[in-house]
Formats: C-alpha cells, structure tokens, sequence
C-alpha cells in the first residue's frame, strides 16, 4: 500500500470513499450520517490530503493545523479495505509530517460510542481533550452548526513527542 500526497486528479476519486466508509453508519441506527454530503471538492484542494493507494485511492485523509496540531479534518477508509491497518498508517503518516512541520500533536473529533470511532482512536493512543484551545473549539462549533449534537462527540489528541498507539 502506497501512502502519499493526493494528486490533483484523485481527488474526484476520494468523495466516494468517503460515502461508502459512511455506510456503516447506517446498521448503527445513524442514517443521516451515512446520508450526509461528503467533504465538497473546493474544500478538499485547501487541505492536506493524502491517500493510501492500490494501486488507486482506497483511502484517504486530509488535515488542516489547528492550535498548532495537526488536525485530521476526514479520514475514511473503503469497507473493502477496513480492518487491515490502513486508517493507523495514514494517521501515522500525518503524524510524521506534523512532527516535520514542528507541531506538536495530532487532534481529531469523532463519535464518542461507535466501536470505529472513539473507542478505536482511542486505541491507537489519542486521549479526550476537554479544555478545548479556540481552534478545536470553534470546529465543535462549527459540527454543531452542522447539526452534530456535542454530547455525541469526542476531541481526541495524539502528542508527537514519543505518543505510542497500540497495534492494530
């Protein structure tokens, strides 16, 4: 599995993903979000996205800095290549670049009961932030907005200096 910067020309590519990562939702009782729009295109070209090929675009993640920390905006993985360690190499692969542009962590939102979601980050060494810096806060904000209700969610944090995740 190739991880890597997205080409231009892959990015039409990483909507779908993004759909099809989200069905899962749906068996869990949550069909609006399985329903809901993925990341729009404009959006993703201001990002950092990088995908783990095979040879094409299977998954994908894109990060923005928040608070001085790398802030995984999406991650989504085909269900036809969940389960094998993909979601922790490229989150690992955002990692080391963080630490190469000096910043000092990892930070994400997620649902905080779905077996995938909190419980899994959780796994791979990310903890609950709960004084959130203003970035964070206003991306909470911003979800809220979006209609995520805020007790169903978790900011999470991984530090870059010698953070261990757990094997997957």
């Amino acid at each position: 599995m190739d991880i890597r910067t997205a080409r231009p020309d892959e990015l039409p590519l990483l909507p779908g993903i993004e759909r099809a990562s989200g069905e899962p939702f749906r068996d869990f009782g949550m069909p609006e979000i399985a329903d809901d729009d993925p990341m729009p295109l404009e959006t993703l070209r201001h990002l950092h996205v990088w995908v783990a090929a095979d040879p094409h675009p299977v998954a994908w993640v894109a990060a923005e800095v928040v608070d001085g920390a790398a802030h995984v905006e999406q991650i989504s993985v085909h269900p036809d290549h969940a389960r094998r360690g993909i979601g922790a190499a490229l989150l690992d692969h955002v990692g080391r670049w963080a630490a190469e542009q000096r910043l000092d962590a990892l930070t994400l939102t997620t649902f905080r009961d779905i077996p995938w979601n909190g419980p899994y980050y959780r796994r791979l060494g990310f903890e609950e932030v709960t004084d959130l810096p203003p970035g964070l806060r206003a991306v909470v904000e911003a979800e809220t907005a979006r209609g995520l209700d805020p007790a169903t969610r978790l900011c999470l944090r991984r530090p870059l200096d010698g953070g261990v995740r757990a094997q997957y």
